[in-house]
């Protein structure tokens, strides 16, 4: 009989702790951790998000700056019933600065409850925000921005066959978050107009800017516009004769793709160049 009583006791503690395991350590309904992250330990995720999206991080002087990418928000929250003490946010930053260390991950700004942290993983550039409610992290939240870049490549023969046949090509040159300045990457699809212009001197073309709905509509009016004058500006400075050249932008008026997807919205953030 007492080994029987045993038993069913050794059960029901057993049931017991491993139903206030469950409850201890239950993450929100569909809500896992990034990919790239593990979290603190005795932290349960409280709420998720994730789509394309913009985020404001701070970066180095303190002030914010506009990200986008595919937006990864998770929030974690402490579980008081652990009997662990409360990490600071010290703690946390510093466990994933230190995880992160084999992207050679750079510390791009840090405070008492904020910090960012900026890497590369492959082709794809990451920004990682981390936030607590105080010194103290009860609860701590990362949004995390990761950037594909668009890549072409494209030789002068190409863009002179399109522009024959189609009168126009659709170009992805990679320019800085919200801004008309072309990466470095992207020099080899200028230098390629550039040839094709210099060897058919016959050709004029209209070089127009195009962006996906992300934002104001006047703003991207703007946006293309200017992305559109710094092509123009990147191939005359290769020789090519201005009065050859004109630009227009369509803003976010004339997408070729859906903006709903990431996809979609790569494809409409181009440049087309256009037989005149």
């Amino acid at each position: 009989m007492l080994t029987i009583m045993k038993k069913i006791l050794f059960t029901l503690l057993l049931v017991f702790s491993f139903c206030q395991l469950a409850i201890s350590q239950d993450d929100a309904a569909g809500c896992k951790d990034h990919s790239l992250f593990n979290r603190m330990p005795n932290y349960t995720i409280g709420e998720c998000s994730s789509n394309y999206g913009v985020s404001d991080l701070v970066m180095e002087n303190g002030e914010s700056k506009t990200k986008e990418g595919y937006k990864t928000v998770i929030m974690y929250n402490f579980n008081t019933e652990s009997g662990k003490p409360n990490p600071s946010f010290y703690q946390v930053f510093k466990n994933y600065e230190n995880a992160l260390s084999k992207y050679h991950v750079k510390k791009v700004y840090q405070a008492s409850q904020y910090g960012t942290l900026y890497f590369k993983v492959g082709e794809k550039t990451v920004w990682l925000g981390i936030e607590a409610p105080g010194e103290t992290a009860e609860w701590y939240s990362l949004t995390i921005i990761e950037i594909e870049e668009m890549k072409q490549d494209i030789s002068a023969s190409d863009l002179l066959d399109a522009l024959n046949k189609d009168g126009h090509i659709a170009l992805y040159i990679n320019f800085q978050t919200n801004k008309s300045d072309i990466k470095p990457e992207s020099e080899a699809i200028i230098t390629q107009i550039a040839e094709m212009l210099s060897k058919n001197e016959n050709i004029s073309i209209s070089i127009e800017g195009h962006t996906d709905n992300v934002g104001t509509p006047s703003a991207n009016q703007t946006l293309s516009e200017n992305r559109a004058k710094s092509v123009f500006t990147a191939v005359v400075n290769k020789g090519i004769d201005p009065s050859r050249l004109s630009t227009k932008g369509y803003g976010q008026t004339k997408p070729i793709a859906d903006n709903s997807t990431e996809e979609g919205r790569f494809k409409n953030r181009r440049v087309e160049i256009v037989k005149k």
